[in-house]
C-alpha cells in the first residue's frame, strides 16, 4: 500500500496533542470508518513515539505486520493508516517493533469497543447515529445549583445486580435489560442517580473494573456502546441520572495494555518510585506528560459527549494526590519543592474538572478521597481540585463503627456521632456506604447490626434515618435496601429471594419512604452545603445515646424547619423533652420505630406541641416519646 503523506489528522490536530490540549483527540486517535479517494474503510491512528514500526494486523490480513504498515508524521509522534474496506466490526490489533527488535500486540488505546474476556481485540465501531431523546433532561441538568438538589444515589455492579435465568454468554444481565428492570427500581426506590461500576472495558471479572485496559470501550460483558447509550436514555427519559465509576489513576500491567505501550514507559514513570502502585500491582500515568494528561482529560469528555453521562465518581484521589501514598521512606521520590504533593496529578485533576464543567454544564464530578487535602470541591480560582463532592470517608467510617457497637458501649463513643459536624461544611460531601463497605470480610450492612435479627433492622433503619438527615448527599450500595444477609459477591446476584420476605420487605420499605421524604423536603437537601441549615439541638447526652438536631432550607419556599430525634438505645424514652424555636403544633413525619416498618410501633403521637418551656437553649420545647433504637422526625409548626 502506498504510504499516505497526510491523512485525516491535521498538523495543528498533532499541536494540540503535543501541547496536552487536544480535548476532543479521541476523534482523531484510534479507529474511525471513513472514506479516503473515495474508497470506504477505516482511519487508523495511535501515538508511540518510542517505536521503530507500528502495523495495523488482524484476521483481515492474518497477522501479519508487514502487510499494514503504519506511517509515522514526524516529531509528534503519532503513526497512521488508511485501511480501505474494512469497516465496524473489524478485530485489529497494534504491532508495535520497539528499538531493541522486540515484537509487541498491542489493543488501540483510543479503542471504542473490545471483544468480551478472555479476548482482547479491539473492536473498529462506529458511534455516530444514535436517536438520543432526552434534550429535556439535558437542558434541565444545565439549570441551578447541583448543590441545592436532591442527589439520593443507588450504587450498582451490573454483572451481580441480577443475573438472567437464560443460560447465554456472557452471563449477565444485558444494557437492554436493564432498562427494563434497573430503571424502574431504582425510580420505586426514589433514588435520583445510579452509580455504575466497571463500565470501561477490563479483563477480570474480579477487579470489579477498577483495572482498565479500555478507556474508551463500554465493556462487551452488557453488549455493544449503542446498547450503553440506550441504557443511559431511557435512564434519563425517566428522570434517572447517570454517573460513571472512573479510574485515572492507575492501570494494570496486561501485556495487551498500555504498560510500556511502544517498548517504553509510555504512559506510566520509568522510575517505580513514581509509576508503579505495589499494593495493586498496577502502573501510574504519568501526568506530567502532556500526551498522556490530554488521554485522560479527553476520556472524561468522552463519556459526557458521546454517551451523555451525568457525573463520573474519580477512583482512589487519595493515591494520584501524594507521592509516599501507601510507600515507606525511601520507595517514593519528592516532588521540585521536596515535599510529598504529587503536583502533576493535582494539576490533571485541576484541568479535567475545569474540561468537563466548561464542556457540560451541569455534570457531577466526584472524588473519592479519603485524607485531609485542602479545597476537594473548591473550584482551581480558589486553589482547589474542582470537584462537585468529595466523598465523606471520615462519616463513613465514624458512623458504622458507631452503630456496629453494642448500644450499652455506645454512651462511651458518642464522639464518634458529634465529631462528623466539625467538618460537614469543609467541602460539599457525599455520605456513601459503597460496595466496598460491604465486601472482604466487613459484612453486609444489616450483618454488621448488633443484637437480634429485630435489634439488626432496628439499627440498620436508626442508621438510614441518620444518613437522610445528616448534611450531605447520599450513596448506597445496592442490596442493603432489602436487607441482603451475605457479603456481596461480584459473582453471584443478589440474594433477590429476601425482597419478598416480610422483614426485608419492610426493611425495603423503609427505605423507598425515607427516601421519598428526603426527595419532597428542601429541608433535608437545599441546604447541604450551608451551616446556617443545620441547628444542634440535644448534642451532650451521651448517657442516654441521644441527639438531636434540626435541618431547614435557606432558600427558596424553606418550609417549616425539620427537627430530627435520634435514640440508639433499646430503652424506649417516655416524655423526651426537645427544644424548639416557635409554639404550635408539629407532625411527625418519619418514625423508624413504626409498626409498618417492622418496628415496635411504640410512639403513638402523630403530632406534639411547642410549649413555653425552656430546653436546649430555646424559648419552646415539644415533649416526645422516643422509640427504642429509633429515630422520630417532627416538623413544623405546622
Amino acid at each position: 500500500m502506498t504510504p499516505l503523506s497526510e491523512g485525516h489528522i491535521s498538523d495543528f490536530d498533532l499541536y494540540l496533542f503535543g501541547e496536552g490540549k487536544h480535548e476532543r483527540i479521541y476523534e482523531k486517535l484510534g479507529a474511525h470508518p471513513g472514506v479516503s479517494g473515495g474508497r470506504g474503510g477505516t482511519w487508523f491512528a495511535v501515538w508511540a513515539p518510542n517505536a521503530e514500526r507500528v502495523s495495523v494486523v488482524g484476521p483481515f490480513n492474518d497477522w501479519d505486520g508487514g502487510r499494514h504498515v503504519m506511517h509515522g508524521r514526524g516529531v509528534a509522534g503519532v503513526w497512521e493508516l488508511f485501511v480501505p474496506d474494512l469497516g465496524a466490526g473489524t478485530l485489529y490489533k497494534y504491532e508495535v517493533r520497539t528499538r531493541e527488535g522486540h515484537l509487541l500486540l498491542k489493543t488501540d488505546p483510543y479503542a471504542f469497543a473490545m471483544q468480551l474476556r478472555p479476548e482482547n481485540c479491539s473492536i473498529v465501531a462506529a458511534l455516530e447515529g444514535f436517536g438520543w431523546n432526552d434534550a429535556d433532561w439535558i437542558a434541565r441538568r444545565e439549570q441551578g445549583d447541583p448543590r441545592r438538589r436532591p442527589l439520593n444515589i443507588y450504587e450498582v455492579h451490573l454483572g451481580s445486580w441480577r443475573r438472567p435465568w437464560h443460560q447465554g454468554t456472557p452471563p449477565f444481565t444485558s444494557w437492554r435489560e436493564a432498562a427494563d428492570q434497573l430503571i424502574p427500581y431504582v425510580k420505586q426506590m426514589a433514588y435520583t442517580h445510579i452509580e455504575l461500576m466497571g463500565v470501561a472495558e477490563h479483563p477480570l471479572d474480579a477487579s470489579w473494573g477498577y483495572q482498565v485496559t479500555g478507556y474508551f470501550a463500554p465493556t462487551a460483558r452488557y453488549g455493544s456502546p449503542q446498547d450503553f447509550m440506550y441504557f443511559v436514555d431511557r435512564c434519563h427519559q425517566a428522570d434517572v441520572g447517570v454517573i460513571l465509576d472512573w479510574v485515572p489513576a492507575h492501570f494494570p500491567r496486561d501485556e495487551h495494555g498500555l504498560a510500556y505501550f511502544d517498548g517504553t514507559a509510555l504512559y506510566e514513570h520509568a522510575d517505580s518510585r513514581l509509576g508503579e502502585h505495589a499494593d495493586w500491582g498496577t502502573k501510574i500515568f504519568n501526568y506530567g506528560r502532556h500526551e498522556v494528561r490530554n488521554f485522560l482529560v479527553a476520556n472524561a469528555l468522552y463519556w459526557f459527549d458521546r454517551y451523555h453521562v451525568d457525573g463520573l465518581r474519580v477512583d482512589a484521589v487519595a493515591s494520584m494526590l501524594y507521592l509516599d501514598y501507601s510507600r515507606k521512606p525511601g520507595e517514593w521520590l519528592p516532588n521540585r519543592h521536596g515535599g510529598r504533593e504529587n503536583i502533576d496529578a493535582i494539576d490533571f485533576l485541576r484541568e479535567m474538572n475545569d474540561a468537563v464543567h466548561r464542556a457540560h454544564p451541569g455534570s457531577l464530578t466526584i472524588a473519592e478521597e479519603s485524607t485531609a487535602f485542602a479545597g476537594v470541591s473548591q473550584p482551581p480560582a480558589f486553589g482547589g481540585l474542582g470537584f462537585n463532592y468529595k466523598w465523606n470517608m471520615g462519616w463513613m467510617n465514624d458512623t458504622l463503627k458507631y452503630i456496629g457497637l453494642d448500644p450499652i458501649y455506645r454512651r462511651y463513643n458518642h464522639q464518634l456521632i458529634t465529631f462528623s459536624f466539625m467538618y460537614a461544611w469543609s467541602e460539599n460531601f457525599i455520605l456513601p456506604i459503597s460496595h466496598d463497605e460491604v465486601v472482604h470480610g466487613k459484612g453486609a450492612l444489616l450483618a454488621k447490626m448488633p443484637g437480634d435479627d429485630w435489634q439488626k433492622r432496628a439499627n440498620c433503619r436508626l442508621l438510614i434515618a441518620y444518613m437522610i438527615a445528616f448534611p450531605g448527599k447520599k450513596l448506597m450500595f445496592m442490596g442493603a435496601e432489602f436487607g441482603q444477609w451475605r457479603e456481596w459477591r461480584d459473582h453471584d446476584q443478589l440474594d433477590w429471594y429476601l425482597a419478598g420476605e416480610p422483614d426485608h420487605r419492610r426493611l425495603c420499605d423503609f427505605f423507598r419512604e425515607t427516601n421519598q421524604l428526603y426527595l419532597a423536603s428542601p429541608q433535608l437537601h437545599a441546604s447541604d452545603a450551608d451551616h446556617d441549615g443545620f441547628r444542634w439541638v440535644d448534642l451532650h447526652n451521651a448517657d442516654e445515646s441521644v441527639w438531636a438536631f434540626q435541618r431547614r432550607s435557606t432558600g427558596g419556599d424553606p418550609g417549616a424547619p425539620v427537627t430530627c430525634v435520634f435514640n440508639a438505645t433499646p430503652v424506649p424514652r417516655p416524655g423526651y423533652r426537645v427544644g424548639v424555636a416557635e409554639p404550635g403544633d408539629y407532625r411527625k413525619i418519619l418514625d423508624s420505630d413504626d409498626a409498618r416498618f417492622g418496628g415496635s410501633g411504640y410512639s403513638r403521637q402523630q403530632t406534639a406541641t411547642g410549649v413555653a418551656v425552656a430546653c436546649q437553649g430555646f424559648a419552646y420545647s415539644l415533649e416526645l416519646d422516643l422509640p427504642p433504637l429509633g429515630a422520630v422526625f417532627f416538623t413544623g409548626p405546622v
